[in-house]
């Protein structure tokens, strides 16, 4: 039984605000190919199909034509909703799409209702389980978990599933797709925290027992061991991925239950650069040619902020999407306390020592000097001046307290 098992594809998501709608319909081109020319028998998507719970129009497009063509194939398509993905609007219309062969497993409910599958190489049947993303709070007594954490409820999913198993022919091999952090994988900055509801990572032990177990949610394409594994997305959504190729695995899941796994490429819409340096090492190093055309976060470690830097590093990589600075700082900069180092100083010298602090290389300029001085003396003769906000403002119309002319007729009338 041949599986082809991919994840996170965050339809409908952009990079440092550049559509990547192109590059999503380009992988699931590269995914509708491979299914045809590698002959898999079954696509896993682990979650996370959308990046948010209302999808753009043309996600939810990419989205409906990816699985006609699927089911065109006549390829079956095993897919759970992530902790992106509104569970009850991707699962609408489940029980019809199961009828065309794409199946979807958004209700915690039916974690332990399995899509069998008949293979064609002479091993038993594959029941594939489906759990999608678990939101403990929300599911602890739909599941009847222990306790309200993420372990417990995904201790309580694959106990329904086991539970399901005991019950089936002899030799039925298994697949379990779970969106979750699992305990040794290494995450990155573009997944969404998942720690409310207690702490995020679940042990692989609640695993204990399933032939193959396709993850989804961490964005790195990693084995956590030989029949637990990670896809990861197959476009990268932020610099923190710089270094991890993106691909799908390709699982061959034995007579006997025994998984094989190969990694499958996917195209890269562009590389990705992390350079840093001061501005006008950036701009004349040419070993940093070949990055012209890659998307760029260049980190400046300039002293002192350079002049319009956006306009003059896109000048030479014209897809810079991302600029950081941190100024290079001499040792011991910070090793004295705040105290310390104001003690004996003026209030001009503080506050000109400020000027150069957040703006580091640069010291207060004479004229902004002298600004500072004028203002720090205004403030100091209003203090020594005596308090006349307290006293007593004099009544409009006279200085006896009796109202103004206009008013006399009233008063006398009272």
């Amino acid at each position: 039984m041949r599986l082809l098992h991919t994840s996170d594809w965050h339809l409908g998501r952009s990079f440092h605000r550049v559509s990547l709608l192109d590059a999503q319909r380009a992988f699931l081109d590269h995914l509708v190919a491979t299914v045809e020319e590698r002959a898999v028998d079954a696509v896993l998507v682990s979650g996370d199909v959308y990046d948010r719970a209302v999808p753009s129009l043309p996600a939810v497009e990419m989205f409906d034509r990816t699985l006609s063509r699927l089911a065109d194939l006549g390829v079956p398509t095993v897919m759970i909703s992530g902790n992106h993905d509104s569970a009850r609007r991707l699962g609408v219309g489940a029980k019809l799409l199961g009828r065309a062969g794409v199946h979807l497993r958004t209700d915690p409910r039916e974690c332990g209702t399995p899509v069998l599958l008949d293979p064609a190489d002479g091993g038993g049947p594959v029941a594939v389980y489906g759990v999608p993303y678990l939101e403990p709070s929300l599911v602890r007594e739909t599941l009847g978990a222990e306790s309200g954490g993420h372990t417990a409820v995904l201790r309580a999913a694959t106990d329904r599933i086991r539970a399901d198993l005991a019950t089936r022919a002899a030799g039925t091999r298994s697949v379990v797709l779970a969106h979750a952090f699992v305990t040794g994988a290494e995450v990155c900055d573009s997944e969404r925290d998942i720690t409310v509801g207690g702490v995020a990572s679940v042990p692989a032990s609640v695993f204990e027992g399933i032939d193959y177990v396709a993850l989804g949610h961490l964005h790195n394409c990693q084995s956590l061991s030989e029949r637990i594994r990670y896809s990861g997305t197959p476009i990268a959504y932020s610099f923190s991925e710089a270094g991890h190729p993106k691909s799908m695995w390709l699982v061959d899941l034995g007579p006997s239950g025994e998984p094989a796994a190969e990694r499958l490429p996917c195209p890269v819409p562009r590389p990705l650069a992390r350079l840093r340096g001061r501005l006008a090492e950036l701009l004349e190093d040419p070993a940093l040619e070949q990055h012209t055309d890659s998307w760029v976060e260049a980190t400046l470690t300039d002293a002192a902020r350079p002049h319009d830097p956006m306009a003059r590093l896109t000048a030479r990589f014209p897809h810079t999407v991302s600029l950081v600075f941190a100024p290079d700082r001499e040792e011991g900069d910070d090793a004295h306390s705040y105290a310390v180092r104001l003690s004996g100083r003026t209030d001009r010298q503080i506050a000109e020592d400020f000027v150069g602090h957040v703006r580091p290389g640069q010291q207060a300029a004479p004229e902004e000097r002298q600004m500072l001085g004028q203002a720090l003396e205004a403030v100091r003769v209003a203090e020594a001046e005596p308090d006349t906000a307290a006293a007593p403002r004099a009544p409009q119309g006279g200085t006896d307290g009796r109202p103004p002319a206009q008013d006399g007729a009233r008063a006398v009338a009272r």
